[in-house]
């Protein structure tokens, strides 16, 4: 089973990178010269799902600009101005189907899902993610991974590097000294889920974190399945995140960048 679809969650404040977010929605924050949430529509792009469902909030008029301008100020094109008749004469503009849903200001995570649920079929499945981080997991793995679980949700994990070094001792000598080692018994959720459409029936309202109450649910019922992801995780929490996945880029050493 193909999975066409995927959800992205681009509605929220963005506080610990306000020196960004101040005049545009975290996910329209530029790495390098694109925004985030271009990257990640990329990647997925790149596995053959084109059609988006992006859930706005905060500042939505930012993100639905840049969409509805994309076409043309990626293509060579001739406009009349008296009778502002345009003629497109070659694009570059990707073939994504983008849907954009204000899912309202002060929506919480498991609300803004809960509100795009009149545009996913009954049982269909989809891919959702946050509008701030990117990986270079496996989306065919991924997908493959959740129909033979058969599960409502899967969501892909990582093991989180430790905050700090870990040091050995023998006889007041350091034995061993490891830089932010892997924790390799905690997982973290990393953003990249499978969901059913029956997903929609563990949500009540726009006060429901996802995170919360419908994913403890889900356990309770069985119903969450965990895909792990070895390799490359980068969220976007704070501007040096930001500047760590921009360097990465710019030193042509971006994990997720897979399209040429």
């Amino acid at each position: 089973m193909k999975i066409k679809k995927a959800v992205i969650l681009a509605g929220g404040f963005g506080t610990r990178i306000s020196e960004e977010s101040i005049l545009k929605p975290k996910p329209m924050v530029l790495i390098d010269d694109k925004p985030i949430l271009w990257h990640i529509m990329k990647y997925y792009s790149f596995y053959g799902v084109n059609e988006f469902i992006i859930c706005c909030g905060y500042k939505s008029e930012v993100i639905k600009e840049f969409f509805v301008n994309y076409s043309l100020i990626n293509s060579d094109f001739s406009i009349d101005l008296k009778s502002k008749k345009i003629k497109v004469h070659s694009s570059n503009a990707e073939t994504w189907k983008v849907t954009l849903i204000d899912t309202g200001i002060s929506t919480m995570t498991g609300g803004r899902i809960k509100r795009i649920s009149k545009y996913i079929k009954k049982n269909e499945h989809f891919f959702m993610t946050y509008g701030d981080g990117l990986s270079d997991i496996d989306i065919h793995k991924l997908a493959k991974f959740h129909f033979k679980h058969k599960k409502i949700a899967t969501v892909s994990v990582v093991t989180p590097p430790s905050r700090w070094g870990n040091i050995k001792i023998k006889n007041s000598i350091v034995t061993e000294f490891t830089e932010k080692a892997t924790n390799s018994e905690n997982y973290i959720n990393c953003g990249y889920f499978v969901l059913s459409s029956k997903i929609f029936n563990y949500i009540k309202d726009d006060s429901i974190y996802f995170e919360k109450e419908p994913m403890i649910n889900l356990t309770k019922d069985n119903q969450l399945s965990a895909y792990s992801h070895k390799d490359f995780f980068g969220p976007m929490d704070t501007l040096k995140d930001k500047l760590l996945l921009q360097n990465m880029l710019k030193k042509n050493n971006a994990p997720w960048k897979k399209w040429d």
